[in-house]
């Protein structure tokens, strides 16, 4: 039952990815940007929810871990120039570490 809700969380998040990416994706991956500061921030909300054991295999490992994606951060890293590329990588990791301490916040001041 696990493995299918880990299936069924990645069936959605996913795609969701792929959409985004591709739509703000350009001569700077936005797109990938948005979703690892998105799910990140979605992550912390879920982990501050503290969901059991199925909640956490859809949401937390199925939906997040399919709709973020460190191989595709590290790939656009390094085909980009040294500037850039340290630009998205300390935007990535400054963003997405905030995102996930937002959404742990969030759940504590609305709960």
């Amino acid at each position: 039952m696990t493995a299918l809700l880990v299936a069924l969380g990645a069936a959605v998040g996913a795609p969701l990815r792929y959409t985004i990416g591709r739509a703000l994706d350009g001569r700077f991956p936005t797109g990938m940007l948005v979703v690892n500061a998105l799910g990140s921030g979605l992550f912390g909300v879920f982990a501050a929810l503290s969901l059991g054991d199925a909640g956490w295999a859809l949401l937390g490992t199925g939906f997040c871990g399919a709709f973020t994606s460190f191989s595709t951060f590290a790939v656009q890293s390094v085909e980009r120039p040294a500037r850039t590329a340290t630009a998205y990588v300390v935007a990535t990791a400054v963003l997405s570490i905030g995102a996930c301490a937002a959404g742990w916040s969030l759940v504590g001041v609305v709960g």
